[in-house]
């Protein structure tokens, strides 16, 4: 009963819901990364190297050893050095992109964090923090020019 409760709190925060669609976004992405890299940067360094495919590089070891009638007896032995290189250039990719994003999300959260720029509207937030912060310059400035005021502050501060 406890655990059920326990999920049901946890679910209900939101917690499994940003979850959930922090998942989903990053296998779409995933899948957007994956194209770009085989698809759009890939084939073109194929072309700088004449063609060569970089999965298909390999260090021979071994070669297959074959019987009279053809079929393999003994199996190839090799280092596929070529796929290394195409799985680290995907990572290499994808971590460019992803900083390139957050790169983009952090400007846009900066911009909208501005309280002094008016061609993006402030979250609500922001705004009431920042006219807090305004007011009490301002109070600020009236306690230290007006004792009396500072006084009666204090006074009526102590009170409760």
């Amino acid at each position: 009963m406890k655990l059920l409760k326990e999920f049901k709190e946890f679910a209900v925060k939101g917690n499994m819901m940003d979850m959930a669609i922090g998942i989903i976004i990053g296998a779409a992405f995933n899948k957007v990364i994956d194209v770009l890299a085989k698809q759009v940067i890939l084939p073109p360094l194929s072309l700088l190297t004449d063609g060569v495919t970089l999965s298909k590089k390999k260090l021979i070891l071994r070669d297959a050893i074959l019987d009279a009638s053809g079929t393999v007896t003994t199996s190839e032995v090799a280092i596929a050095y070529g796929e290394l290189f195409e799985v680290l250039l995907d990572f290499v990719i994808i971590g460019f992109t992803v900083f390139i994003i957050v790169k983009f999300m952090n400007r846009l959260r900066t911009k909208a964090q501005d309280s002094k720029d008016k061609t993006v509207s402030t979250p609500k937030d922001i705004q009431l923090l920042s006219d807090l912060k305004e007011l009490m310059e301002e109070q600020n400035k009236m306690l230290k020019s007006n004792t009396k005021v500072r006084w009666i502050l204090v006074r009526n501060f102590n009170m409760f």
